[in-house]
C-alpha cells in the first residue's frame, strides 16, 4: 500500500502501486521512493477512517460553538517561518476596534508567538501540542475543542486559529472553521503550490508575504501567483508585507465577516443587555466526554 489522502466527500483512498497502476494519471509515472512501512492493508485505512471521523464529529461541536455565539472561524496556516505570526499580529492591529477577537496560538512548545500577539487587544489561547510524538504537526478538533475553554466566546466576534507551521497535515483536518487561509512568503520559492497542493487547494485566500523582499531576491511575483492559480484557480491572493504594512489593509477588509461588520458592531457581545464581560460563554463545544489533548493556557490578554 502506498500513501493515502482524503477526498473532498470525507473518505480515505490509499494508493496502491502494486494493484493500481493509474491510468487515470496524465503524468509520466515516477519512482516515489519506499513505502513498504505502509504495507497494512485494509486495517490502516480503518483506523485513519476512524480518526477522521472522531474529528469531524469534534469539528461540528466547534463550529456549533462559533455559529450559537455568533462568531466567525478562520484557520490560518502556513509553513514555519513564512511569517504567519507577524501577519497575524498586523491583522489584530487593523481589526482593533471594529471587530473583538479571540486567538488560538496552536505551537509545538513555547509561548513565544502567543506573547508577541499580547496586548492588542485580542484574547488568546496558548495550545501547545508537545504531549504527541515528539510534538503534534497540525491541530485538529479535539485540540480546539480544548483550546477554546480558554476564550470567552460570549465576547467575541471573530476566532483566528493559528495552526502549527506545517504545508502537510493542517489542510487535512477541519477544525470547525468557516475558512481557511494561508501565508506563502517569496523566500520559500514558486515551487510549492506544486510540490504541497492539499494545501493550497484548501484555502480560500493566500497572503503573499514578504513582498518588500522582492527587490532584493531573484524572484518573479507573477510566476508564484501563477503557481497557485494552477492549483487554486478561485483563491483570493493578496500580496503583503507585514512587516511594512503594505496590503494588510486589504487582507483585514477580507476578514470573515468583515463586510458585515456593521451588523457585528452594533450587536457587539460586550453591550449585550444582561450579559457582562464576567459570563462565561454558552459553550456547546464541550461534549460529555474529555478530549484526550495538550493542556491549554487561558486568555493572555483579556479584551
Amino acid at each position: 500500500m502506498g500513501r493515502f489522502h482524503r477526498h473532498d466527500d470525507g473518505t480515505v483512498h490509499a494508493h496502491d502501486h502494486a494493484e493500481h497502476p493509474h491510468e487515470h494519471h496524465t503524468h509520466e509515472h515516477h519512482d516515489h521512493g519506499d513505502h513498504s512501512g505502509y504495507e497494512t492493508g485494509s486495517q490502516r485505512i480503518d483506523v485513519l477512517e476512524s480518526i477522521f471521523a472522531e474529528n469531524d464529529i469534534r469539528a461540528d461541536y466547534n463550529r456549533n460553538a462559533f455559529e450559537s455565539n455568533g462568531i466567525r472561524a478562520l484557520n490560518l496556516m502556513s509553513s514555519p517561518g513564512s511569517g504567519k505570526t507577524t501577519v497575524l499580529g498586523a491583522t489584530l492591529d487593523e481589526l482593533a476596534g471594529e471587530f473583538a477577537v479571540g486567538v488560538i496560538e496552536g505551537d509545538i512548545a513555547t509561548d513565544l508567538d502567543a506573547a508577541k500577539l499580547g496586548g492588542r487587544g485580542a484574547q488568546i489561547s496558548l495550545l501547545n501540542t508537545g504531549n504527541g510524538f515528539g510534538g503534534e504537526c497540525h491541530l485538529d478538533a479535539p485540540m480546539v475543542n480544548r483550546a477554546l475553554q480558554g476564550l470567552d466566546l460570549a465576547q467575541l466576534d471573530l476566532v483566528i486559529i493559528e495552526n502549527v507551521g506545517n504545508l502537510v497535515c493542517p489542510a487535512e483536518f477541519d477544525v470547525g472553521e468557516h475558512a481557511k487561509a494561508m501565508v506563502y512568503s517569496v523566500t520559500e520559492g514558486d515551487d510549492k503550490p506544486l510540490k504541497y497542493p492539499v494545501m493550497f487547494r484548501a484555502v480560500d485566500v493566500v497572503l503573499l508575504n514578504k513582498i518588500d523582499l522582492v527587490p532584493y531576491l531573484d524572484v518573479d511575483v507573477d510566476s508564484y501567483l501563477a503557481r497557485v492559480r494552477e492549483v487554486n484557480p478561485t483563491a483570493t491572493i493578496l500580496p503583503v508585507s507585514a512587516r511594512t504594512g503594505a496590503g494588510m489593509s486589504a487582507a483585514g477588509r477580507g476578514a470573515p465577516g468583515r463586510s458585515n461588520s456593521s451588523r457585528l458592531r452594533s450587536s457587539r457581545k460586550v453591550t449585550r443587555p444582561g450579559r457582562s464581560a464576567a459570563n462565561t460563554s454558552r459553550n456547546p463545544a464541550s461534549p460529555d466526554h474529555t478530549c484526550a489533548s495538550p493542556g491549554v493556557a487561558g486568555p493572555k490578554a483579556a479584551r
